[in-house]
Order: C-alpha cells, then structure tokens, then sequence
C-alpha cells in the first residue's frame, strides 16, 4: 500500500518537511563548491561558532566520547572544516576550530536558508509561513527542546 503524504501526522509531516529543506540546503552548498558537507557536519559547526573548543568539551557537548569527536574532528580537518591548535590553557590539550572554509560554509548555509525561508514565503504565502513557523517553535517549546536550542547542544534523535 501507497503511503499517501496527505496522511501524514504533524511529527511526520515536520519531519519530512524538515528532511526536505536539509536536502535542498545540501544540494545548494554543492553547487557552491561544498560539495563534501554533510548534514550532520551542522551538529559540530554549532558548538564551533562561537570561538575554539577542546576535543573534550566538544566530545562532552556531542554527547560522545572523546575518541569519536577526534575521529569527526579529523574527518573535518581532512575536508578542510577545522584546525586543531593546542590550547593555550592547557599543553596537553587541543582546541578544534573553524577554518575560511568552515566560516564559508556556515555563511553560505545561513544565506542559503534565508533564501529558501524568503522563496517559500513568496510560493506559499508569507503569513502561513509565519504561522507555520510559529508553531513549530509551540511544538519545541511545549516539547521541552527550547533549552538545548538556547545552549546549542542540539543531537540528531537516539
């Protein structure tokens, strides 16, 4: 049997939704030379903004070990995202930061967005837009997900 998008429950029509923008936001970065980014990249770019982290707070804020924010850390380095640099605080440690390249494609992402944001306003009307985004950000709120947007410490689900 067909599944019909039309039956679709509010989870899984934001879902798709959401998946359907992210594919397009993908497919827009390629077109501009970032070819190699992937979704998921977004997760460790939220904790980078806002300056470098060691490889244990970002391992801690990920939500994972050590050993697996090194191997995302050096995935990234490899692409040309990060740096490591040692952390002026402490020999032992290293702090991950963001390169031109990363900064490029953050920029490009968030102008990306506002295009999209921008284009389905123009297609779809701008106030369902408005509405629709109002309450999605009720269903995060009510959910209890607005803090960990506030601290940046957003994980895809378990």
């Amino acid at each position: 049997m067909e599944f019909d998008p039309a039956d679709a429950d509010l989870s899984l029509a934001s879902l798709f939704a959401g998946w359907a923008l992210a594919d397009e936001l993908q497919r827009r970065l390629a077109a501009e030379g970032f070819e190699d980014s992937r979704f998921s990249d977004g997760v460790v770019f939220q904790h980078l903004v806002a300056g470098p982290v060691t490889i244990s707070t970002l391992a801690e804020k990920l939500g994972v070990t050590q050993q697996a924010a090194s191997k995302t850390v050096a995935d990234l380095w490899i692409r040309r995202y990060v740096n490591r640099q040692p952390d002026p605080s402490d020999a032992r440690a290293r702090q991950v930061v963001l390169t031109d390249r990363g900064e490029a494609i953050i920029a490009a992402a968030r102008k990306h967005r506002a295009t999209l944001d921008a284009e389905l306003r123009t297609a779809l009307g701008d106030k369902r837009v408005e509405q629709t985004r109002r309450l999605l950000l009720e269903v995060i709120n009510h959910l209890g997900v607005t803090p960990s947007l506030r601290a940046r410490t957003v994980r895809p689900p378990h």
